[in-house]
């Protein structure tokens, strides 16, 4: 296949891709704004998921998942927002890309909702007790959060969402149909591991270790 890849047509012109999409229509084109408004700040305080992009010194990308209950991002000014960091890997990917590189890009999740909200912005790793105190869960206020100075948000339409019928309750995959994740790490990192002691140390983590 990758030989194959070797001839494959690719285009580097943005005019030549314009000609083939077309233009966007002139409510898409400036519908960036430079601060939350009250719609925005509602879709934060009610959603419980994000992802949040990085880009290291190297420029490689990495994009971490994080969620919490409804409202878990604090929202201190509409141009200001506040991530807490759970309990996770201690890898830090994020963390090491954010000092290296403060661009930013997040997407919010809202279950039920097909739109989502992006925001492209600049963050810092802040361990002030008084900003994270009020962001603790289960009695563990967390050690660190992300700050992040928004530079642009806006509202991304529901087309990705109605076509993957992401919310849609009849889609879910029956579980039994992807291998568990104690099979994968075994094949993929354990080959010596047990399935069930593997199977042992996830469960714990996930039901000891979420903060």
């Amino acid at each position: 296949m990758s030989e194959d890849l070797a001839t494959v047509s690719t285009i580097t012109d943005e005019a030549k891709v314009r000609e083939i999409v077309g233009e966007p229509i002139p409510i898409v084109q400036n519908k960036e704004m430079p601060q939350l408004d009250n719609y925005c700040r509602q879709f934060i305080e009610m959603s419980p998921f994000l992802c949040l992009g990085t880009v290291g010194a190297d420029g490689h990308i990495d994009m971490s998942p994080r969620g919490d209950p409804p409202g878990f991002v604090q929202v201190l000014d509409d141009h200001t927002l506040l991530i807490p960091d759970r309990q996770g890997n201690q890898r830090v990917d994020s963390m090491v890309n954010i000092m290296e590189n403060p661009n930013i890009g997040l997407i919010f999740f809202l279950p039920g909702v097909a739109e989502t909200l992006r925001i492209r912005g600049r963050a810092s790793i802040t361990d002030d007790a008084k900003l994270l105190t009020p962001l603790a869960l289960n009695g563990k206020t967390p050690k660190l959060g992300f700050l992040i100075a928004i530079d642009q948000v806006f509202f991304q339409c529901a087309k990705a969402l109605i076509r993957s019928r992401l919310w849609d309750p009849a889609t879910p995959i029956d579980r039994s149909e992807f291998p568990p994740f104690a099979q994968i790490t075994r094949d993929q990192r354990r080959p010596d591991a047990k399935i069930e002691d593997i199977q042992a140390i996830i469960d714990h983590n996930y039901t000891n270790e979420l903060y």
